[in-house]
């Protein structure tokens, strides 16, 4: 049996995904998807540094 992330379930999903947004979406998902995972580890970063500020 395969996993769930084999390479011909990646690329069915890519297609799904084309066709829902079509081509001139994409960057734009790219790009938020980008600025959202940029934003949760500057999150837990601060929170992780906000913490230690807290002990001293």
């Amino acid at each position: 049996m395969e996993g769930l992330l084999s390479p011909t379930h990646l690329i069915f999903i890519l297609l799904i995904v084309l066709i829902i947004f079509g081509p001139g979406k994409l960057p734009d998902l790219g790009r938020g998807l980008g600025k959202g995972i940029r934003e949760f580890k500057d999150a837990i970063r601060g929170g992780a540094a906000g913490d230690d500020q807290k002990k001293s």
